[in-house]
This record gives C-alpha cells, sequence and structure tokens, in this order.
C-alpha cells in the first residue's frame, strides 16, 4: 500500500520516535503480553500494515473473506441471540429457569446437562450417585424431555443443547417431545454440541473410541442436512480447549483443526459440502485481554472462509460461513472478590460483540461457587442488554477494524494458525495428534506458564495476587429440590413398568444389530427414543457394540 519511499521516511521517523520517547523513561514493565503471552510492542503504526490487501483480507461485511462478518449488516439489522446457559436438578426445575429468563428478555435457549446425562448414565444408575442434578439437569428418557420443554415455544425459538458422547440420543429426544406437541422436525431450530474430538483433546466426557464416536457425529450430520435444514448438527467448541488453559491462538488452531476433520469425515460418507457445510457452527471462549479476542474471532473467519471455498471447493458462500456462539470465560472468574466478576464478563462481553459474534453466554458473577442464583443470571443477561442498547456498540460493523494494532494481532494470528495446521498435518491429522498427545500437551504446557506467571506475579488478577482483601462472602447460593432425585428415580421406575416392554427391547435389539453395520443410527435412536428407553439403555447398547475409550497416559 506505500511506495518504498513513503516506506522509508515512515521507518525513519518511527525510529525517531522511539529513540525520543525511550531515552530517560522507564516503562513500568520490561515486557507486556497478551493473556495469551503474546509479546505487545509499544506502538502500532501503518508499517505493521503496510502488506495488507484491504479486498482480500478484510473486505466488506457480508462478503468474502467475511473477516468483518457473515451479515452484510451486522448488528445494525439482527441482533446477536441472548443464550444464557442453564440446567441444575429435575426437569421441572430447569423448566423454571428457562421461563424466568425468557420472560426477562433472553431470546434462545441454552441447556446444560448434569454428570451422568453427559457419561449416558441413567439417574438411578451406581455411577449417577452423588451427581444428580449438580452441574446441569438429569435427562434420563423422553418423559424428562417433555418436562424440560413444557411450555416453552419450539417452533419459534432456538435451542442450543451442550452434549458430546450421548449428543444423538438427547437431540432425538428433543425431536420426539417436539413432534409429539405438534411441532415437526423440519420446523425446529437449534444446535447439539456434538464435537466429539474436543472431549478427547480437553474435556474428557467421552464414552466410546474416536472411530465410532465420530461415525455417530457424522449419522446426526447426514440425518440433520436431509431432515432438519434449520438445525446446527455441530458446534465445533474451543470453549473447553481454552478451560482446559489453552492460549487464544491454540484455541483458534485446534478448534478449526477439529472443524476440518469432521468435514473431512462428512465428504468421505459421500455428502456434499454445500448441504451440511452450511449448518456447521462454532464455539467460543472470550477471555479477558480484549483485543487478543477481537483479533482470534476476526482471523477465525477468514480461516475458515478460505478452508471452505479454497481446500474443499464449497460453492455457496454460506459454506463459507462462520457461525459462532460465545461464552465469557468461565476459569478467569475468581471466588475472591466475586463482585468483580461483573467487571470481567463485560468486557468479555464487549469483546465477543465486537468481534462479531452471532450468540452470546454471559457468566454469572458467582459461578466461581455455585451455580448460578436467579438474581446473578439476570444480572449476567442484563449486561448483554446494556451493551446491546447502551453501549453504541451496535451501531457499526467491526468498528475495531482498520486498527493497526487490531490487524496486525488479526494476520499473527492467522500465520500461527496455519504453523499449528501443518504441525497437525505432519502427525497424521486430528486423531493421531491427540493419540500422540500433542493437542494435550500443548494445552498443558500454556495451562502452566499462565499458572507460573500469576504465581510470580509476572501478571497480575485483581483480588487473587494483589489488591487482595480478607472479608466474608455474602453470595446467596442457589439450593436444589431436595426432592428431585427421589422423583426423578420414581418417574424412571415408572417408564420401565408402564412402557411398552415388547417395543421397548425390539428398539433396542434393531440398534444393537445397525451398530454392527454402516447404516445411520438415527433412525434407530429415534425409535428407542419413542418406546421411552432410557439414555442409560441406549448408551448400554453402544457401550456393548463400541467399546469403552481408555485414554493412554501422555504425560
Amino acid at each position: 500500500m506505500y511506495d518504498p519511499a513513503k516506506r522509508k521516511r515512515l521507518a525513519e521517523r518511527r525510529a525517531a520516535w522511539e529513540k525520543r520517547t525511550k531515552d530517560g523513561r522507564q516503562e513500568r514493565r520490561q515486557a507486556f503480553m497478551t493473556t495469551s503471552g503474546r509479546p505487545i510492542h509499544r506502538l502500532y503504526d501503518p508499517l505493521d500494515t503496510a502488506d495488507l490487501d484491504y479486498e482480500n483480507q478484510i473486505g466488506w461485511p457480508g462478503e468474502y473473506p467475511f473477516t468483518r462478518g457473515v451479515h452484510p449488516t451486522g448488528y445494525r439489522g439482527r441482533q446477536w441471540t441472548m443464550r444464557m446457559f442453564a440446567g441444575f436438578g429435575s426437569a421441572e426445575e430447569t423448566n423454571a429457569r428457562f421461563k424466568y429468563l425468557l420472560e426477562h428478555g433472553q431470546t434462545g435457549l441454552s441447556v446444560a446437562f448434569d454428570l451422568p446425562t453427559l457419561y449416558g448414565f441413567d439417574a438411578d444408575a451406581p455411577e449417577a450417585a452423588g451427581e444428580f442434578g449438580k452441574c446441569g439437569v438429569c435427562v434420563s428418557s423422553l418423559a424428562d424431555m417433555e418436562i424440560l420443554l413444557d411450555g416453552l415455544p419450539l417452533g419459534e425459538i432456538t435451542t442450543s443443547m451442550t452434549i458430546n458422547s450421548p449428543a444423538a440420543i438427547i437431540w432425538a429426544m428433543y425431536i420426539a417431545a417436539a413432534e409429539k406437541r405438534g411441532v415437526p422436525r423440519s420446523q425446529l431450530a437449534g444446535t447439539i454440541q456434538n464435537d466429539i474430538l474436543k472431549e478427547y483433546i480437553a474435556q474428557k466426557e467421552f464414552i466410546f473410541p474416536p472411530e465410532p464416536s465420530m461415525r455417530l457425529v457424522v449419522d446426526t450430520i447426514e440425518f440433520g442436512s436431509r431432515e432438519m435444514p434449520l438445525w446446527n448438527t455441530i458446534s465445533i467448541s474451543g470453549y473447553h480447549i481454552r478451560e482446559a488453559g489453552a492460549t487464544a491462538l491454540q484455541e483458534l488452531a485446534f478448534t478449526l483443526a477439529d472443524g476440518l476433520e469432521y468435514v473431512r469425515w462428512a465428504l468421505e460418507r459421500g455428502l456434499d459440502i454445500d448441504d451440511f457445510a452450511p449448518r456447521l457452527s462454532f464455539f467460543f471462549n472470550c477471555h479477558n485481554d480484549f483485543f487478543e479476542e477481537v483479533a482470534k474471532f476476526r482471523a477465525a473467519r477468514r480461516i475458515w472462509a478460505r478452508e471452505m471455498r479454497e481446500r474443499f471447493a464449497a460453492k455457496s458462500p454460506r459454506s463459507w460461513w462462520m457461525r459462532f456462539h460465545t461464552q465469557t470465560a468461565g476459569c478467569s472468574l475468581t471466588a475472591q472478590q466475586p463482585e468483580l466478576n461483573l467487571v470481567r464478563t463485560t468486557i468479555q462481553a464487549l469483546a465477543a460483540v465486537l468481534g462479531g459474534t452471532q450468540s452470546l453466554h454471559t457468566n454469572s458473577w458467582d459461578e466461581a461457587l455455585a451455580l448460578p442464583s436467579e438474581k446473578a443470571a439476570r444480572l449476567a443477561l442484563r449486561t448483554q442488554q446494556v451493551i446491546a442498547h447502551e453501549s453504541g456498540a451496535v451501531n457499526t460493523i467491526d468498528p475495531l477494524g482498520g486498527s493497526f494494532f487490531v490487524e496486525t494481532l488479526t494476520n499473527q494470528m492467522e500465520e500461527e494458525c496455519y504453523a499449528y495446521f501443518r504441525q497437525i498435518d505432519d502427525l497424521g491429522g486430528v486423531i493421531p495428534a491427540l493419540e500422540a498427545g500433542f493437542l494435550q500437551r500443548e494445552i498443558a504446557d500454556a495451562s502452566y506458564r499462565y499458572q507460573r506467571e500469576i504465581d510470580t506475579k509476572e501478571r497480575v488478577v485483581v483480588g487473587v495476587n494483589e489488591y487482595v482483601m480478607d472479608e466474608p462472602l455474602e453470595i446467596p447460593i442457589l439450593e436444589m429440590d431436595p426432592e428431585g432425585e427421589r422423583r426423578e428415580r420414581q418417574r424412571l421406575a415408572r417408564i420401565r413398568s408402564e412402557r411398552d416392554s415388547d417395543r421397548a427391547e425390539r428398539s433396542l435389539a434393531a440398534l444393537r444389530e445397525a451398530c454392527g453395520g454402516k447404516e445411520n443410527l438415527m433412525p434407530h435412536i429415534l425409535e428407542a427414543v419413542n418406546a421411552y428407553c432410557t439414555l442409560g439403555e441406549i448408551c448400554g447398547v453402544m457401550r456393548r457394540a463400541f467399546g469403552e475409550y481408555q485414554e493412554p497416559s501422555i504425560i
């Protein structure tokens, strides 16, 4: 963009400025860095972006490469979906919380499930003891799903469900519950997380080995692309990778690498990329470093668009879009001086908005101590509403675009992301890389460095290692219905005794046989769900057919 003479003049003036401002002055630290440890220069100027090709690297909103967003009107045309993650105790309790949030302006549902559900166990299984409803809602059968969704406008809102190994089963329960209420599957809109690769990498809530797990993912992609045109059949998630200790760059690179792996598997199944790619979605973390997070989101859109168009030859512009949900960083919340979490969440939410998210969850200030109380959840939702209606951040598209600093960070993120892609490819792809422990070690090393910086006070965390106060906590803690687990066990017993036992047995037998073949399992799972087979029974068939994965030691 600049001729050699102008570049030379700028370089000379920059050098002179650096000399003038450095002589006789002492900066507060020897080095400044982002949350991820990326060194930050004192100043960014036109020389840092002199080689930037505006049309090919930035462009216009709604046009390739979508660095500035996938919609030409940004939030001026449509606000992001305010989708608060919620779930605890019994289906009745979580249903009440959903209605409370909708009454206060939430515009989409997001379901958190408890650990037994996430691992495919019924509430009365020995493995579920002591975990009922602790970190999400318990759903053991279609009857629970019917209660969870009772009175909610399923044909009008979108629903996200954070579920992975049993994703196909929980999704089938959602479909069946909606259809029993007269809402056809073709009208249902929402997302199942269904990202099993990040479970092996970071969250560890896997059940089956990688290959059969990937088969289940592709089954849902295939089923959704044919029968549920409004549903996102996978949310490729960097959130949990970041929560495990990854840097922003690792979150970006490993998430996109997982996404590309799902595309490869779907293509090997024989699916047309323009039939399924438009319904792939993403889920990112938003941490404290404001500008690093904005740059991460902008780089993610550009990389994904290029890979879809150039590597996989997708023809539809919608296949090039990266649409993503964002959640503020749970790992940044502190039990010390928890009121400060309101400030952290606000900064993170604003970064997500300025980065162009399509959907947003804001964490509650009390989540380092317990599941959110009603008031805390309402304040978290109000944070989004203040940004939307009072901050001015929605008035123009990509307001930080063109910033020397932001564009430089975006370019650096992109270059370093491709360096990670090359390392993963050299190891044979995502599954060989995770089986070799490469991705896990990278995250563990980054997590260790970050914690060491806090311990040595190279990095300040307000209220934790600086500005510490010794004061009693005064936070109302959410209390669950102590009778919820007893009711759930009674409901399970009643379902097993009252259902058509012959139909249930036939459906499980048909599923067992199908697991040994290559056909799509979704129709068989739907039949088992409609026969009121339980989550544990259906997962049990798959456990016996596929086996259970044991992670090798990598450290």
